[in-house]
């Protein structure tokens, strides 16, 4: 009992999710002018719900959005509308009426203003009043992952087992490699699992430590905060997350080792246009309500562009 007891206070139970959503979403102007990003919808739902869902899929009930200005409909999205509600029930659309509670009851939501916009680790360390002196999950809005691959559950479950903080990585086209920031790993004996030992934000090809990249999930130890405090602003004026996890990964006596969970399922980077209008068709042809009929015109569609000279 006592071997029990000391394991679940040197790991406890992760139950907070961090989301940063204070970004403008320039490259979907004009449409995110009076509009959040995170409030555009893929298919049917806003990209933001699918990252709730995938957080509470994973076991956290408790999500803290950092916002900034014109953020205001992420609010209204998760909280109650009862004036719609009424009208639907008023009009006996039960489905519709469910659909729009789905969002309210999702988890315990909480809100804080990020303020100038310093960067991802500037937004995480908004949150330490939030979080406290609990390991979390940070989830970057722009990547979707697929329901059916559960990667957040995974990396939660190696923080439980292993401590420290853990990452998500995912092999990308050595090309595309200055796009991300890039772990330098050692194997361990679980097959998706590595163990980091170094981090560089968007190397160039030749500089980079392989061709791992930082995708948006993160599993982080409270000493993370302590870190970012006292980071200094670096590419683009920014304090960056990854200088800090670089210090976690090179000094395990800080806030113990990071790991990283290497992802080969499906993801959607909702923050590029074209990949965003991918991951609506991707979804919408996946749908059993839409499916059928969508990969129907779909298929004809693309018959009569092949055709075209």
């Amino acid at each position: 009992m006592d071997i029990v007891l000391r394991m679940t206070e040197s790991h406890p139970r992760i139950s907070k999710a961090v989301i940063p959503a204070a970004g403008l979403g320039t490259r979907f102007l004009p449409a995110t002018k009076a509009t959040p990003k995170e409030m555009l919808p893929v298919v049917d739902k806003p990209a933001i719900q699918y990252v709730v869902e995938e957080a509470v899929a994973a076991g956290l009930d408790d999500v803290l959005m950092v916002t900034g200005r014109n953020k205001r409909p992420l609010e209204d999205h998760f909280d109650r509308n009862y004036e719609l509600e009424s009208a639907l029930t008023k009009k006996g659309d039960a489905d519709r009426l469910a659909k729009v509670q789905e969002s309210s009851d999702l988890a315990t939501m909480h809100y804080v203003r990020q303020g100038d916009p310093r960067g991802l680790g500037h937004a995480v360390l908004c949150a330490a009043p939030h979080v406290g002196h609990e390991p979390f999950a940070v989830l970057l809005g722009d990547d979707l992952i697929d329901p059916r691959d559960p990667l957040l559950r995974r990396m939660v479950e190696i923080q439980e087992k292993r401590g420290g903080s853990v990452i998500a990585l995912m092999e990308v086209d050595p090309a595309q490699i200055h796009l991300y920031g890039c772990a330098a790993v050692k194997p361990t004996e679980d097959g998706d699992v590595v163990k980091v030992t170094d981090l560089v934000e968007k190397p160039s090809a030749s500089e980079a430590p392989s061709n791992l990249a930082i995708i948006g999930r993160y599993v982080l130890d409270p000493a993370v905060f302590e870190i970012l405090r006292k980071t200094e602003p670096g590419r683009g004026g920014e304090i960056q997350l990854t200088d800090a996890l670089q210090k976690l990964a090179s000094d395990e006596k800080v806030g113990g080792p990071v790991h990283g969970v290497v992802f080969k399922g499906r993801r959607y980077d909702t923050g590029d246009r074209g990949d965003y209008l991918r991951a609506i068709v991707r979804l919408a042809c996946e749908r059993e309500d839409l499916g059928p009929e969508f990969r129907s015109w779909l298929r004809s569609y693309v018959t009569e562009e092949m055709q075209q000279p």
